[in-house]
């Protein structure tokens, strides 16, 4: 496919993905408290997306999972959070 074939494709649908991601940082930057572990994985996320390097979706990715390998005994809560909470 031409790039020129995927920004007609594609393009609005991450723009508006991008305006969003730029309302929730708006809205990080305005609260009061402070922040978890989730905004430690997003910030780091971010940080792969203008590297420009191949692999950006893995490298977000990483950014939120847990890299652990051994099974835990029990799950720590009732669903999931988004993050991984031990970095």
């Amino acid at each position: 496919m031409t790039r020129q074939k995927v920004l007609d494709l594609y393009f609005m649908d991450a723009r508006c993905k991008l305006i969003e991601i730029a309302a929730f940082l708006d809205r990080v930057d305005r609260a009061e408290g402070e922040a978890d572990f989730r905004w430690k994985a997003f910030r780091e996320a971010l940080t792969h997306l203008d590297a420009g390097d191949p692999g950006r979706a893995e490298a977000v990715l990483r950014s939120f999972s847990d890299p652990t390998t051994e099974p835990v005994p029990q799950a720590p809560g009732k669903g999931a959070v988004g993050a991984w909470p031990g970095r």
